[in-house]
């Protein structure tokens, strides 16, 4: 709705923002490629090796679920538990979008990254909903701890299916991940073509 007036009450400043996105990604040297190219190997490697299904960066990614689940409990039970996936995804997508608006290609990329990394995470969330082995978090009343996905698939009707559904979940990050790191690289070549 925010939107909506903003594109009719000032379509200049609507317009300004999508100008935005048409100027050149900034450049970055083939140092800041190598140094980025490292971290994100080194994690992939990492995730890879892990057999817990529990990252060190979801611990922040668990404080953004969590307080998804507060924001979004104004807006009835459903929203509420839907919450905590929502915002842990619109966190670093939005963050990614206001870098990719001011141009900045490793700021994006980093937010990119690790916004199809919490697919990670949330597969493994989702894997567990018949079995709910995981700890699980809450913030309000400890005696009433729900598994989100076991509330979601159950009333999908997809309880059934949660592991495989997890699977194509994590493969969705994974994917994404790797694409996320060649798209880096491959805004790295086309810079270096534009100064030539």
């Amino acid at each position: 709705m925010f939107s909506l007036k903003l594109g009719t009450q000032n379509p200049k400043l609507l317009a300004d923002f999508l100008d935005s996105f048409r100027e050149p990604w900034r450049p970055f040297s083939a140092i800041v490629l190598v140094a980025w190219l490292v971290f994100y190997l080194s994690f992939l490697l990492y995730a890879l090796l892990d057999r817990g299904g529990y990252l060190f960066i979801d611990n922040a990614n668990l404080i953004v679920h969590e307080a998804g689940h507060l924001l979004f409990s104004y807006l009835g039970e459903t929203l509420m538990i839907w919450g905590g996936t929502i915002f842990e995804l619109f966190v670093p997508f939005a963050l990614a979008v206001y870098f990719a608006w001011r141009r900045q290609p490793a700021g994006t990329a980093f937010c990119a990254f690790f916004f199809f990394e919490n697919f990670l995470y949330i597969g493994a969330y989702m894997a567990d909903a018949r079995a709910q082995q995981l700890p699980l978090v809450t913030v309000g009343d400890s005696d009433y701890v729900e598994h989100d996905w076991f509330h979601i698939f159950s009333s999908l009707g997809l309880l059934q299916h949660d592991t495989q559904i997890a699977a194509f979940v994590r493969l969705l990050g994974w994917v994404g991940m790797l694409a996320t790191i060649a798209w880096l690289a491959w805004r790295w070549k086309q810079s270096c073509v534009s100064e030539t």
